[in-house]
């Protein structure tokens, strides 16, 4: 198997989060638990939504949609990343460029689907009368298309962007997954172009999302600020504050990682990777439900239903 026209290459070797031997353990179990927590933290929030019928408005919709997202991300990455901490981690060209579609499809989803979820709490506050219009079933399945849509279309760009390099001698990736700005470290041929198609979707999916999210929060913060009821207030403050959290951890992790040159350090970058592939997934469940009355309603409700069969 080739990785180009030229190339002698055929499987790289991740060389993981770190070289020390005494870590290999404790952080073997350590990501192990992230990785479970994760799992069943956005399985377990996905089941409550589709089970509990007074959950099924468009704010838990996009919820929905957030935890199967972060499912399947954290999926993509936690796994390959574990196996790096027990035995050498070869990873073939195929599955390298499998693991770069989705991830490139889970984060680029993962930033479209936040800024839906702003957009449906703008409404919901600042327009509360033409909410249900607003944000019909019809205008939640087209946003939620259009999510996927950008997510797929952005993938099968990176990765056939990636399909164009040519690694003559280096594979050994310094990452503990197959990310794109250390694929580019070892290509022997100008990566140029590709830095500047990287730069360019980058830039788009933390710009548009970022200013969206930031003029939506912004009329919210001023809309919020007008309400006399200090229990609505609070409740307004609650709901957006957890989603401003969320959406902190996520885009500032990825600006990081991806507006630094690629000849630079892969070791700081690792581990700002760590909180958008690996955290930030695990934490997205609880920041969301762990202030829910909704949710816990739905979950004594749920837990109700399993002690009636018992």
């Amino acid at each position: 198997m080739a990785l180009g026209n030229d190339s002698s290459v055929t499987e790289f070797i991740l060389l993981g989060l770190t070289q020390q031997p005494e870590l290999q353990l404790p952080l073997f179990l350590l990501f192990l638990g992230i990785y479970v927590v994760s799992v069943m933290g956005n399985l377990g929030l996905m089941v409550l939504i589709v089970l509990n019928p007074h959950l099924h408005t468009p704010m838990y919709y996009f919820l929905l949609n957030l935890s199967f997202i972060d499912f399947c991300y954290s999926s993509v990455i936690t796994p390959r990343m574990l196996v790096g901490f027990v035995k050498q981690n070869i990873i073939s060209h195929a599955e390298c460029l499998t693991q770069v579609f989705f991830f490139a499809f889970s984060a680029i989803d993962e930033c479209y689907i936040l800024t839906a979820m702003a957009y449906d709490r703008y409404a919901a506050i600042c327009k509360p009368l033409l909410y249900q219009v607003t944000m019909s079933n019809r205008v939640c399945f087209l946003m939620t298309v259009g999510v996927y849509g950008l997510g797929l279309l952005e993938a099968i760009t990176h990765t056939i962007n990636m399909l164009s390099l040519t690694f003559c001698e280096g594979n050994i990736i310094n990452h503990y997954m197959c990310d794109i700005p250390p694929l580019l470290q070892l290509s022997c041929r100008s990566t140029s172009i590709n830095e500047l198609v990287i730069y360019f979707f980058v830039g788009f999916n933390v710009t548009v999302p970022s200013l969206t999210i930031f003029i939506s929060y912004t009329l919210i913060l001023s809309n919020i600020l007008s309400i006399h009821s200090t229990g609505g207030r609070s409740k307004a403050f609650g709901t957006c504050g957890s989603h401003i959290i969320a959406l902190s951890l996520f885009f500032g992790a990825i600006a990081f990682m991806y507006f630094k040159p690629s000849s630079a350090s892969m070791d700081d970058d690792k581990v700002s990777s760590i909180f958008y592939t690996i955290v930030g997934p695990m934490l997205n469940p609880f920041i969301y439900s762990i202030r829910n009355k909704d949710v816990h309603i739905a979950l004594r409700k749920t837990l109700n239903r399993i002690s009636s069969f018992n």
